[in-house]
């Protein structure tokens, strides 16, 4: 964890003399005496952005800068050091009071040169400067300076159902640059697929970021996706799911020829094996499933209204006899 050098040391009156405070941590902060800890916080946070040396990377001063408003805050902002500041601190513009005979009361405190590290427990009981940064910067605790990776791109690109299981060769523009992408079979939606050094340029030398390319699938007419698998319904007649057939159906590599067997009933699941879609981590691929939708005619003549009579006469059947209601 990144930690900052010393801040400057508090002042003496001469090598015999008594300590006291050489900055009017108020003013450096530009609060009043009476802010209150948001104030104190919101006032800090400003001066932090404008200061910071992973920001204000050509400011002369900025790092002292820097170090004097996070020593101001350290202390203002812990409800203990506050109260002894404000008690014995520096007599500002303010009308702030010194102790006793000019004691020294933080001698002895960690008062004197004290670090600004990150983690632990805060100023006041709080969460530390870690959060305070993190929350600075983006959710991310403020880094050192140097060479640094670039930040990463994300690239919402939507493509056809069949482009998803066999995979797509496209360009997409990024950074005023087109780059070719290749689309791996079996993607779907939410997948990222990673380009490896196109993102952001390198910070200070650093390497550049990358490009990850996420994935919608669109919807297909009569296609639909679960996992590695497909399903697909079909309709077949009353005659056909009875007597048996053949017939063709679409995959998504073309037209195959499928048998239904003889007593085929509704709902019925045919499979299809290796017809599914190819697994993104390699092994082969799923199935599809075909799903049999039987259909019952609407309307019917009245001489085939006596042949399904005469049928079920001649085969008599009981479909929920195994029901108890």
């Amino acid at each position: 964890m990144a930690s900052f050098q010393r801040c400057e040391r508090w002042g003496s009156a001469g090598k015999t003399g008594t300590m006291m405070a050489t900055k009017d941590y108020y003013d450096t902060l530009g609060v009043k005496r009476n802010a209150s800890g948001e104030e104190i916080k919101k006032a800090y946070r400003k001066l932090a952005r404008q200061y910071h040396p992973d920001v204000n990377v050509t400011g002369k001063d900025a790092g002292e800068k820097f170090k004097e408003i996070t020593e101001a805050y350290e202390v203002l902002s812990d409800p203990d050091k506050k109260k002894q500041y404000d008690l014995f601190g520096k007599a500002g513009s303010h009308g702030g009071t010194r102790g006793a005979q000019g004691a020294n009361p933080f001698q002895g405190r960690g008062f004197e040169g004290f670090d600004i590290r990150f983690g632990g427990t805060g100023p006041g009981g709080g969460s530390g400067f870690e959060d305070l940064f993190g929350d600075l910067f983006g959710g991310r605790a403020a880094r050192p300076r140097g060479p640094r990776k670039g930040q990463d791109i994300q690239y919402a690109m939507e493509i056809a159902f069949e482009d998803a299981v066999k995979g797509i060769q496209t360009r997409v523009n990024v950074n005023h640059d087109t780059i070719s992408v290749k689309i791996p079979a079996g993607v779907d939606t939410g997948s990222k697929v990673r380009i490896a050094g196109k993102g952001e340029s390198g910070i200070e030398g650093g390497p550049p970021g990358d490009l990850y390319i996420v994935t919608k699938v669109r919807a297909h007419p009569y296609f639909e996706r679960k996992g590695d698998n497909i399903f697909l319904e079909v309709p077949v007649t009353f005659a056909e799911a009875a007597l048996g057939t053949k017939i063709r159906v679409p995959t998504v590599d073309g037209m195959i020829q499928l048998t239904i067997p003889p007593g085929t009933q509704n709902g019925a699941k045919l499979r299809l094996k290796g017809r599914g879609v190819p697994r993104l981590r390699g092994g082969g691929r799923g199935d599809q499933f075909v799903v049999i939708k039987v259909t019952v005619p609407e309307k019917l003549d009245a001489k085939s209204k006596e042949l399904l009579k005469n049928f079920e006469r001649l085969n008599p059947a009981d479909p929920r006899a195994k029901m108890r209601w």
